[in-house]
């Protein structure tokens, strides 16, 4: 399985938000600038996680863009889900209703590995929230000023 672009981005600017949770609305011209996305392409991705109530608009001169919810409140999965759909490696495992996607999926050998990629993919990316990142992100900056202060004889 690869993520798109919209998965990938889309990550990166909710990550961006979580960083900025609670200091207001962030405009989409800073998160561009912080995680090198263009605008458009950002506009785009922000309608999504608009409509799924992840994010939250405010208008006017000092308005933009903010988590619906605190970061430990939203996990990894449901914003790859919302940008990319389901996160299966093929059609047959995500299957809605009776309708099946392949003639052979009732005795199928490799449909059981690609369900348990299926389980596996979701089970990690609904386990990691958005606080997870941060508290990585900040274990990682402060290791990088250990190094960088250790390198320093």
């Amino acid at each position: 399985m690869k993520l798109s672009t919209r998965g990938r981005y889309g990550l990166k600017a909710m990550f961006d938000l979580a960083l900025n949770f609670g200091e207001g609305p962030i405009s989409l011209t800073s998160i561009a600038e912080r995680q090198a996305i263009s605008v458009n392409y950002l506009e785009q991705l922000i309608s999504p996680l608009r409509k799924a109530n992840l994010v939250e608009s405010v208008r006017g001169a000092q308005g933009g863009y903010m988590l619906a919810k605190s970061p430990e409140n939203i996990t990894v999965g449901v914003i790859l889900t919302t940008l990319e759909g389901p996160l299966a490696p093929t059609d047959c495992v995500v299957v809605d209703g009776d309708d099946e996607v392949c003639d052979h999926s009732s005795y199928c050998v490799t449909k059981v590995i690609y369900e348990k990629i299926y389980e596996s993919i979701t089970s990690v990316v609904n386990s990691i929230t958005l606080q997870h990142m941060i508290d990585d992100y900040h274990s990682n900056q402060e290791s990088m000023i250990i190094t960088s202060i250790c390198e320093c004889k």
